[in-house]
């Protein structure tokens, strides 16, 4: 390198060594450096994972799921039998994960909105009482929720012969819960076709509400509107068609009851343990989101004539939604997640019967946990979508 007479760097060289001090270069420079690394790290783990198969003479690849899967699931909502393919277990496990987390959530949001309401009471008993639920809920481990309602209360429920009657051909006893199961006949499409169309006509009904009373100041009966169109037009498709649609009754026949639409000990016992336990943390996002919207809100609203429970519904409520719905999304998500501890009390959801039985028949493990963990990603990916659009169209827009 030239130097001057006083041993200092020539201009040129330190023109030459001046792209070493640009932060952009420096930034380019170390991100190509990780990206090196992630991508050897990748690598590395995928050769060496081929190469741990090859020396065990396990095949890698999907053929498996086109391979009779040889065992039995107690819980199906599609017809299955043991001579049936390991696809074929991927998707009764899925669909049971959707069913459990799906009802969970409708469940576990209707108890955590009345709850996270009541610990806001001027009734102390009222608002004491959630206010124990919510702690003792949170502070119990979901795990020991399941075995709570599977082990210690579900046996106590009588056997088949002594089985509890619920009335409308519901029966309660300690192999599940039975329920009368419709039968669909020719011409039942019709009444999914008007479904559809209700729930458009509500939608469209709702904008047009929302429009006349911003104009007007009037306001329309939407959800009573809703409801005799979510009844009414599949019941008028019902006559129409013929009474299309009949019941299938449980009856006990032998030791055991036939007939009807059959809910598993396991699948109720997860059910309530997961709706029970996400209910006490909703419970909080609520009641954290109505004590974010300022008390001049609910003076402003009851001196305009609306009672307690109209300002807490047309005011209050709306305005917290853009404080609970982010953290809604979180307890969602964790719900969904946490029926992977169905495996505890046997339920068949996707990990135990495909992460687990089929993963231990088989010895396909790098191909079904990848699938079992991008199948939960898709799932939150979706549910998170939903939620982000809902929480968009709910937030307060600025005039």
């Amino acid at each position: 390198m030239a130097v001057d007479t006083q041993g200092a760097p020539a201009a040129g060289s330190t023109a030459k060594m001046a792209w070493l001090y640009d932060p952009k270069i420096r930034g380019i420079i170390s991100q190509l450096i990780l990206l090196g690394t992630v991508v050897f790290v990748g690598w590395f783990l995928v050769s060496n994972t081929l190469h741990n198969l090859e020396k065990q003479n396990i095949a890698s690849g999907l053929g498996f799921l086109e391979e009779p899967a040889g065992f039995s699931i107690g819980q199906a909502l599609i017809p299955y039998s043991e001579t049936s393919s390991y696809g074929r277990v991927f998707v009764v496990g899925l669909l049971n994960t959707l069913f459990v987390a799906f009802f969970g959530i409708i469940a576990a949001t209707i108890l955590g909105f009345l709850l996270g309401v009541a610990r806001l009471s001027k009734n102390w008993l009222v608002s004491t009482m959630a206010g124990a639920y919510v702690e003792i809920m949170r502070n119990i481990p979901l795990l020991l929720h399941i075995f709570i309602w599977y082990f210690a209360l579900w046996r106590d429920v009588p056997g088949p012969r002594d089985s509890m009657e619920l009335g409308a051909g519901m029966f309660l006893n300690n192999r599940g819960f039975y329920l009368p199961a419709p039968v669909f006949g020719e011409g039942s499409i019709w009444m999914l076709y008007a479904l559809i169309a209700a729930i458009v006509a509500a939608f469209v009904l709702k904008r047009w509400s929302a429009a006349r009373q911003l104009k007007t100041g009037e306001r329309f009966p939407v959800l009573l509107t809703s409801l005799g169109l979510l009844f009414g037009l599949p019941l008028l498709a019902f006559f129409i068609m013929g009474r299309p649609v009949g019941v299938d009754l449980p009856s006990l026949q032998g030791f055991n009851f036939r007939g009807g639409l059959v809910m598993s000990p396991e699948l109720v016992s997860l059910f309530l343990a997961l709706a029970s336990y996400t209910a006490a943390y909703i419970a909080e996002n609520v009641r954290s989101g109505i004590l974010a919207v300022s008390h001049g809100q609910t003076e402003a609203a009851m001196s305009l004539g609306l009672s307690r429970g109209q300002a807490l519904r047309l005011v209050v409520v709306p305005q917290a939604l853009r404080v609970i719905i982010p953290p809604l999304t979180s307890q969602y998500l964790n719900l969904t997640k946490n029926s992977s501890l169905a495996t505890a009390i046997a339920y068949p959801d996707l990990v135990a019967t495909f992460a687990g039985t089929t993963l231990n028949q088989t010895g396909q493990a790098v191909e079904i946990i990848f699938i079992t963990m991008a199948v939960y990603l898709v799932i939150s990916l979706l549910t998170s979508a939903f939620m982000n659009w809902y929480n968009s169209s709910v937030a307060l827009v600025e005039r």
